[in-house]
């Protein structure tokens, strides 16, 4: 597909998915109910006060869409792994896992003391998953790297159970936020963690050249100028910024960085320049499509967002397990 056809179609979906997520929800709203809400003019209040909350979550959603989309490109073409992902290298439950206990020991409250806690976690859980990785022979580099991240995951997740249970106040508090949510998040926690989510993605974004030098190789990298480790350093600078990022604001949420990536190939290619601009409209348009989901499977209860993209995410990671595999 032509890219400047594909970034329209993303455009579109995301579009689509703004518009879906604020008229959808487990309380049926009339569209001119809506639109006099958003206009502010005199609506009822408690009208008023659901489409907030929708909206609210939507902007949550895209901006969390758009930072584990672009961080899953990243790290599949830093790592040259096609299963490389926030989720699934276990990065979104390291910066867990160091978020619950910075509430729990140190007393934290905010969005921002979240973020430089999930950095912490995040870059330790990337270099023991790395270490671990290395261990293992390198044609199986792939599905080690996946079981290494599965293992770290596992022991994080099994921490971040063991302190909240000893602490039913942190339990209560982020029972929700632990599976990954966007609901019950205020927009404005989006201002806290801006600086970081740009810097983010100005590193990613600027990454294309660099990735696709590697993807042919260090050697052949370098004999190109790159200037190797300096632009990986960045890259994965990039990526660990956007995961923390998201992990702090709306929880560890899993699968987003492989599925968008692969779809977003299958588009466009595999040039990363291409790769990035498609997945940071892709991966917005999954996660919030994936909330009107969660609101609508289960009324009227709701399903977390983190629960159906592990849903839609998992029979991806057997596809492309198998197909690695094969090759």
């Amino acid at each position: 597909m032509p890219t400047s056809w594909a970034l329209a179609a993303g455009v579109g979906t995301v579009l689509l998915a703004v518009l879906a997520s604020v008229l959808l929800g487990v309380q049926h709203l009339a569209p001119p109910a809506v639109l006099h809400a958003l206009l502010g003019d005199g609506s009822d209040p408690q009208t008023a006060a659901i489409v907030a909350a929708r909206v609210d979550r939507t902007v949550i959603g895209l901006v969390v869409g758009a930072a584990v989309a672009l961080s899953g490109v990243v790290l599949q073409g830093l790592t040259r792994n096609p299963i490389a992902e926030p989720g699934i290298l276990g990065l979104n439950s390291g910066a867990a896992l160091a978020v619950v206990l910075g509430i729990r020991f140190l007393g934290l409250g905010t969005v921002g003391g979240y973020v430089v806690a999930a950095i912490v976690g995040t870059v330790v859980v990337a270099l023991l998953v790395q270490s671990l990785t290395a261990l293992a022979p390198r044609a199986a580099a792939p599905v080690s790297m996946a079981l290494a991240g599965a293992a770290v995951m596992a022991l994080a997740q099994s921490l971040i159970g063991a302190v909240l249970v000893t602490d039913r106040a942190s339990f209560d508090s982020f029972r929700f936020w632990q599976v990954g949510s966007v609901a019950g998040r205020d927009a404005g926690q989006v201002l806290e963690i801006l600086p970081v989510l740009l810097l983010g993605a100005v590193l990613a974004l600027s990454s294309g050249p660099t990735l696709d030098a590697v993807a042919l190789g260090d050697d052949l990298a370098r004999g190109l100028g790159q200037r190797v480790l300096l632009h990986r350093g960045l890259a994965a600078a990039g990526a660990v910024l956007l995961a923390a990022g998201a992990t702090a604001l709306a929880g560890p949420i899993a699968f987003i960085g492989l599925v968008v990536p692969h779809v977003a190939r299958a588009l466009v290619g595999v040039g990363h320049r291409r790769l990035l601009l498609l997945s940071a409209l892709l991966g917005p348009a999954f996660v919030v499509l994936a909330d009107v989901v969660g609101r609508l499977v289960a009324p009227p209860s709701e399903v977390q967002v983190g629960i159906v993209c592990a849903v839609l995410g998992a029979p991806m990671l057997v596809l492309v397990v198998r197909r690695v595999r094969g090759v």
